[in-house]
């Protein structure tokens, strides 16, 4: 019965044996966590305008009748995401083609690739104003989409609503990173001229706060990898369920045994 007893201990200890404690950094920003002020470099948020975008361009003046040929006509719906919706007429939205460019009414084709919305807003006025008195030009992106992947609370697609948008922001709109995301080592994959990029972010560093791939840009994917613990969990029903199998089974075939003997020794 003692025999017994030690190889359950022994095995026991065995299978609990690889058992590791991993250390990992929580908090955002560690190196700093003693400052009680500072200062970051900003960043350049603006967003440039590329193929397959969305555009609503809008164009005012105070003689409304005197800016409406530069206006696209009312449509129901407006947006190409709404195609199955029911809405009330809206103006609708110019799809920059292939080539970076979109036609404009009057004005004919133009080039927008490569412009921030500022500086499209800036050129059309400037045209525009040749026939009439201070035009006002609103333009807005509408396709701004984001993905946010892996650990974190909410994964999914994220309709951004203003062109300044960052990391963080991408982060809070998906709920967090949670307790088991990699803080040091945040992917984030960028389409550049055609290209897939990728570049990683560690957000236990200030640094990343001056980062030129702290502001998001449409299509933009972060993704954040598990942690090693979140990993060795996923291992364990491969590997330690099936060590904690093999015990039960030996303390179970030691309790018959016990069961024999002190039935055979009450005989």
């Amino acid at each position: 019965m003692k025999k017994c007893l030690l190889y359950v201990v022994a095995i026991m200890a065995i299978a609990f044996s690889s058992c590791t404690t991993y250390n990992t950094s929580l908090p955002y920003f560690s190196d700093i966590s003693d400052s009680q002020s500072g200062e970051f470099t900003q960043g350049d948020y603006g967003i440039k305008i590329i193929p397959d975008d969305e555009l609503l361009i809008t164009v005012t003046s105070m003689v409304p009748s005197a800016t409406a040929m530069y206006n696209l006509s009312l449509s129901n719906p407006a947006m190409r995401e709404e195609l199955l919706s029911v809405s009330q007429p809206q103006q609708q939205t110019y799809i920059v083609d292939a080539n970076g460019d979109i036609q404009f009414p009057v004005l004919g084709k133009l080039h927008v690739a490569g412009l921030s919305t500022q500086e499209l807003r800036k050129e059309l006025e400037n045209r525009i104003s040749k026939d009439v008195q201070d035009p006002i030009v609103r333009v807005q992106l509408v396709n701004f989409r984001i993905n946010v992947l892996g650990e974190v609370k909410n994964p999914g697609a994220i309709s951004v609503k203003k062109e300044r948008y960052s990391l963080l922001d991408a982060l809070a709109d998906a709920g967090d990173l949670t307790e088991y995301g990699e803080r040091s080592n945040v992917m984030l994959i960028r389409e550049v001229d055609g290209k897939r990029i990728y570049h990683r972010l560690n957000l236990n560093n200030s640094e990343v706060l001056s980062s030129p791939y702290f502001y998001l840009q449409q299509n933009d994917v972060v993704y954040v990898e598990p942690n090693e613990i979140r990993r060795e969990n996923a291992k364990y029903n491969q590997n330690n369920s099936y060590k904690i199998s093999v015990v039960s089974t030996i303390v179970s075939a030691c309790s018959v045994i016990a069961s024999l003997i002190i039935a055979l020794t009450v005989k």
